[in-house]
């Protein structure tokens, strides 16, 4: 399983699994049949979005394995490397998958929306796991895609099709906000991380190093995926992982301007500005006056 198959359309996807072809840009694959329990490894050209139903088998993504509860949903995004590895005597997994390429949404709403469903940059230790009544919901949706597909293609399946996917992706999007939610605790331990390894970045010789950090590296040090990190830091906190950061350099700008007789200069190469006028404005910005205004009034 280690060479890399190139697969940039759901028909190429389909005949090596040797799956009639009901629509050339969409698919519903259904991981139960034989044809599909050879072990793989692929870089696709298209979304997908599998549910697994029960514990059995694994499916990777990227370097990561799902060890599935019941009810889980992966998303993949074009350019993503997905694979099945089902271990020797171990009975197929049942699982369903939808299938879609861009070229299928590119002119309508979904088209101008997909960047906005983030879960399909999310890494493979952040799937989304379903109850049992969310699990059926998600079921439905597929059902309905599948539908659809059955039907003769006309004018009107475009956007049909187009708008069950839509619905189906906007499931998704309600049962992650519930799953931050549910997973409250561990959210809180990880924004108190942030918090420390923001303290930690700039109270280092990282900012004249590296400049000013990233949403990535604070991410990657929390062991999430950037998209993953960012919806749950803007979910608990109401705020951008973007927005949280800057919070804390203009925090630490004012506490410099009042307590240090240090120029503006001075603070935004200290803090890892590349330029003093980039701080200047981002200050201005933020709070409503320059740097020498905000010293000077208080």
């Amino acid at each position: 399983m280690d060479e890399i198959l190139q697969i940039d359309t759901i028909d190429r996807y389909n005949k090596l699994f040797g799956i009639e072809t009901l629509h050339p840009l969409i698919s519903v694959v259904d991981l139960r049949r034989p044809e599909q329990l050879v072990p793989y490894k692929m870089n696709i050209g298209f979304y997908a979005l599998f549910l697994k139903e029960e514990v059995c088998g694994e499916l990777t993504y990227g370097r990561g394995r799902y060890d599935y509860q019941s009810g889980t949903v992966v998303a993949v995004a074009p350019g993503q490397i997905i694979g099945l590895n089902n271990p020797k005597g171990v009975r197929p997994p049942a699982a369903k998958g939808v299938l879609f390429h861009p070229d299928l949404i590119r002119g309508t709403s979904l088209g101008q929306e997909i960047k906005n469903y983030s879960f399909f940059s999310y890494e493979s230790n952040e799937a989304l796991h379903l109850s049992e009544e969310e699990r059926e919901i998600i079921n439905d949706c597929i059902e309905k895609i599948e539908k659809e597909l059955n039907h003769s293609i006309d004018k009107h399946s475009q956007r049909l099709i187009s708008a069950h996917i839509t619905v189906l992706l906007d499931y998704c999007l309600r049962f992650y906000d519930r799953q931050f939610t549910t997973r409250n605790l561990q959210n809180h331990d990880i924004i108190v991380r942030f918090e420390r390894l923001l303290d930690e970045y700039f109270e280092g010789p990282l900012p004249q190093q590296q400049g000013l950090p990233t949403v990535k590296y604070f991410a990657d040090r929390v062991f999430l995926s950037p998209n993953y990190f960012g919806d749950m830091i803007r979910k608990e906190t109401g705020k951008t992982a973007s927005e949280y950061i800057q919070t804390s350099i203009i925090s630490r700008v004012k506490e410099q301007l009042l307590s240090s007789g240090k120029t503006t200069s001075q603070i935004a190469f200290e803090l890892g500005f590349q330029y003093p006028q980039h701080l200047s404005r981002m200050f201005k910005r933020v709070v409503g006056c320059t740097p020498n205004e905000f010293r000077s009034r208080n």
